[in-house]
């Protein structure tokens, strides 16, 4: 018996965690594909320090296969340590690097601000984690009557994002399952497109855009350019809340381009394109941006050709990070009060948290401010009620109190790092041979639905939503 069963992303987009398992009882050998955390309103279902626990048993968990690095699919893996996981953690090449990155975060936000303690747990996490490379197969276990391998393909994502493919024996029964993780945009900047695998017996699928296409590229750059010259036309700075790992760096080296193309361009009123500053003022999102720099092999062909011009996209003169606490305010203070045009990339993406919390108290009362969305706002955090209400004039609660919206707020779908509703179909129908079920998961009720509706026109699927 090859079982599929699911701890999380099934009510929402968000705490990935799916487990595979071979046989039953005590004759059960299984592994977990990601264990994030919960967000937004998904909260209570494991997403905070007091109900985090790991509600599932894991004695027959040989390890955990970790998709990509953001919060929502790697945030519950202290939790799962605590509760007694000992087994490896599988993951790409650059997510090795990464991973240990983004977890020390999270244990400073929502576990612990003991250094020593944290230092511990990184520890642990190091030693377990094992570099998978692209396209090779790893074998998990092979005894009596089962078997299970991996292999990691390519997502397009974020950097070192991965969709897993298990060939799973158990007795006279193999398959091939495939969990897509979060799957990207093809056309994405800085990373290739994932490709359809080149089997699914039974499929697991993300839909966080289930309903919904993006703007091409070419089309949501140039809305870009033209969102942030009339946010800045009345010397108002131009706040982007933004998520650490893939969509600072994908706009930054989008910006980068506007400033090379439109350089001697008026930006604002006075101030070319060449002369904008772009600040990101989030000390891991600056972190990762290093490690994407570093990270350069896996980088599309697109991108590669820039840095063999002797461009760089990702650090480029008009660039400023602001690392310490301190610099941070003072930065607050100075825009508030100025009427300089700026741009500032802040942490975190939805608003729930972060360096962008301080800059919104301080700046979402002006009409010359803007806040520009680029990513899915999750239902029940402040970055989803900003983009609700603010242009009725409404309010949002940041940190308990109700802070009045008369900055204007803007939305460029085009910059999530989701796949479409488009890119997502073609993913399944690239499928040689239709997969015998799929499963969707990781998204809103009505994106999922949307989404087995049009599986549903191109085939004859066998469609299931979990619940």
């Amino acid at each position: 018996m090859i079982e599929i069963s699911h701890h999380g992303a099934t009510t929402g987009v968000t705490g990935s965690c799916h487990e595979l398992t071979l046989g039953s009882g005590s004759n059960s050998s299984g592994i977990l594909i990601d264990c994030g955390l919960f967000q937004g309103q998904e909260e209570g279902r494991g997403a905070n320090a007091s109900d985090l626990s790991i509600d599932f048993p894991l004695s027959h968990i040989r390890a955990l296969v970790v998709t990509h690095v953001h919060i929502d699919h790697v945030g519950r893996i202290p939790y799962l340590l605590a509760a007694g996981f000992e087994g490896p953690i599988l993951c790409s090449e650059p997510s090795a690097i990464m991973l240990p990155e983004i977890l020390e975060d999270a244990l400073k936000i929502g576990f612990t601000r003991n250094r020593e303690l944290i230092e511990r747990v990184l520890d642990v996490i190091r030693a377990r984690i094992v570099p998978v490379r692209y396209g090779c197969w790893h074998p998990m276990f092979d005894q009596d009557d089962q078997s299970l391998a991996i292999r990691l393909q390519p997502a397009g994502h974020i950097l070192g994002s991965a969709y897993v493919e298990c060939d799973a024996r158990e007795g006279d029964s193999e398959e091939r399952i495939v969990f897509s993780g979060d799957l990207g945009a093809p056309h994405a900047p800085l990373l290739p497109p994932p490709e359809s695998p080149d089997r699914a017996d039974r499929l697991v699928i993300e839909s966080t855009y289930g309903d919904k296409d993006h703007e091409d590229r070419a089309t949501r750059r140039f809305r870009l350019k033209a969102i942030l010259e009339r946010a800045l036309a009345d010397g108002g700075t131009v706040l982007i809340p933004a998520f650490s790992i893939g969509r600072t760096q994908e706009l930054l080296y989008e910006i980068e381009s506007l400033i090379h193309e439109f350089g001697g361009q008026s930006a604002a009123p006075g101030m070319a394109w060449q002369d904008l500053e772009i600040v990101v003022d989030s000390p891991l999102a600056a972190e990762f941006t290093r490690i994407y720099r570093d990270l350069k092999p896996f980088w599309d062909a697109e991108a590669t050709e820039l840095v063999k011009e002797g461009r760089h996209p990702l650090s480029f003169e008009q660039l400023t990070v602001i690392d310490s606490h301190e610099d941070h305010l003072n930065a607050v203070e100075y825009l508030t009060k100025s009427h300089r045009p700026c741009v500032v990339l802040a942490g975190s993406g939805m608003c729930a948290g972060g360096r962008v919390v301080n800059y919104l108290k301080a700046m979402l009362g002006d009409s010359r401010n803007d806040v520009l969305f680029v990513g899915y706002q999750a239902a029940g955090t402040p970055g989803r009620d900003i983009l609700l209400y603010g242009p009725r004039g409404g309010w949002v609660a940041l940190d308990g109190e109700k802070y009045d919206i008369r900055a204007r707020v803007h939305q460029v779908g085009g910059y999530s790092a989701h796949a479409g509703q488009s890119d997502l179909v073609r993913f399944v129908t690239g499928i040689p041979g239709a997969p015998r079920e799929i499963r969707i998961v990781h998204g809103d009720p009505d994106a999922k639905m949307a989404l087995k509706k049009c599986l549903s026109s191109h085939g004859d699927y066998n469609i299931n939503i979990p619940t």
